[in-house]
């Protein structure tokens, strides 16, 4: 059965979880995820390496199905439904809910055939040459490639690999983007024009970012998610929410201790 989203005046939470944990095999990776995801927001994951923001970002549009050992506890709604419901089709999910991923990873194929790629896929029947111009400017790289969509996305800069990755995204109509560390392989003038196409994107679309940048963090996103890691007596490390609040009080009156050293360099 394919995923049917709500209408979005319904509700303006996109993501709920509920006492989420999330387990490989017998290992819990991360526990006790509460948390809602506001429509049209910027939300960041920050926290240090191993506490579970990628793997909690993951599970937003089932990447982690894709682990044979994956499992959860708890609930993830989408809209108010059960996003691991027996009749929710994951790729469906995925369509909905896109992706952009540490590493530029454009295809090798042309700059027109890496936007198009999705919309073929899906059987798209309407004007390719709009979609892949009006995806293009979205994502604020038309004007660098208008000339040159024959040419290969690979031979473009790592900060328009990039963009062009995120043109990818979202000509397959999201209503989601997911983005884990997307800046972290840029050069600073390329992740500020990333930081920028954020603010644009998110009038049409919400963001979950992950980002180990606390100034980009601090910059960019609405709220966000400081997430910490504790190991057990068997040296097993578990992620979870220390604290989350609207980025503004976050970093400048966190209540917790272990975020207030880690918003100010002192963590660790």
């Amino acid at each position: 059965m394919a995923y049917n989203v709500q209408s979005p005046t319904q509700t303006d939470t996109v993501f709920r979880t509920e006492n989420l944990d999330i387990y490989y095999g017998d290992f819990k990776a991360v526990r006790d995820v509460n948390i809602d995801i506001q429509k049209n927001q910027i939300t960041a994951f920050i926290g240090p390496s191993g506490c579970g923001k990628s793997t909690v970002l993951r599970c937003f549009n089932r990447l982690n199905d894709l682990i044979k050992s994956f499992h959860i506890n708890g609930t993830i709604y989408y809209h108010g439904q059960d996003l691991y419901a027996p009749d929710i089709d994951p790729v469906e999910v995925r369509r909905q809910i896109g992706m952009v991923f540490q590493q530029p990873n454009p295809f090798p194929k042309t700059i027109y055939d890496n936007v198009a790629y999705g919309p073929r896929l899906l059987g798209f029947k309407g004007d390719m040459d709009e979609l892949v111009e009006t995806s293009l400017r979205k994502a604020a790289i038309w004007d660098d490639v208008k000339d040159k969509l024959k040419a290969l996305g690979t031979d473009l800069s790592g900060g328009q690999q990039q963009r062009l990755c995120i043109a990818r995204a979202i000509a397959v109509k999201p209503e989601v983007i997911l983005m884990d560390e997307p800046c972290s392989a840029l050069d600073p003038i390329s992740t500020l024009k990333i930081e920028d196409l954020m603010q644009e994107l998110k009038q049409d679309y919400t963001i979950v970012i992950v980002t180990h940048n606390m100034q980009q963090a601090s910059r960019a996103s609405d709220r966000t998610a400081f997430f910490n890691v504790e190991t057990n007596e068997k040296g097993k490390r578990t992620g979870y929410i220390v604290e989350y609040e609207p980025t503004e009080v976050l970093f400048q009156s966190p209540r917790e201790k272990a975020t207030q050293e880690y918003v100010s360099g002192r963590f660790g």
